[in-house]
């Protein structure tokens, strides 16, 4: 179930979230809508990200994957060098690093979609229809918790609260 609370003022949503987290709610029970970028105090509603330990282990990940092409296709086909070496850091060089350039590049835009929550399925309420002007704060709570949140919500600042398209 979900409540949706609207806005006026953008000082007040802070207080908000705070009083919510304060009664349990985790920051993925919340979610925010707006026409314009809401900007937050640090701490009120951060969410962790993996974005960096992604990006790493799919840079490293990649290296390895082009390191192990390139010596099994140096091993597997057989050339007559000349007594020159088989491997050549200048000449691989460059592929490891583009390799691991393009690792980084994917693994940081996979993991961009995956934690903006394009790539997954949510079940839930709808986006609000949103008005110039407003903050629009959306609650996922449990049916018997509907009352207290509700009036969380009016007291913090809410001009109204709706709940799955009714008002409350």
């Amino acid at each position: 179930m979900y409540l949706t609370g609207e806005f006026s003022e953008r000082q007040s949503i802070g207080a908000a979230i705070e009083r919510l987290k304060a009664q349990g709610r985790t920051p993925e029970d919340l979610a925010i809508f707006s026409t314009e970028p809401v900007e937050l105090d640090p701490g009120i509603l951060d969410r962790p990200s993996r974005m960096s330990l992604a990006a790493v282990s799919g840079a490293i990940s990649l290296c390895l994957l082009a390191a192990g092409f390139v010596w099994y296709t140096q091993r597997d086909y057989p050339l007559i060098t000349g007594g020159m070496p088989l491997f050549s850091f200048w000449a691989t060089g460059v592929v490891f690093y583009e390799m691991t350039m393009l690792g980084a590049i994917v693994t940081i835009f996979l993991m961009f979609l995956w934690e903006s929550g394009l790539l997954r399925r949510r079940e839930g309420a709808p986006v609000p229809v949103l008005e110039p002007g407003r903050v629009y704060l959306r609650v996922h709570c449990e049916p018997d918790e509907i009352s207290a949140i509700g009036e969380c919500l009016y007291k913090t600042g809410a001009n109204r609260v709706q709940k799955l398209g009714g008002r409350l």
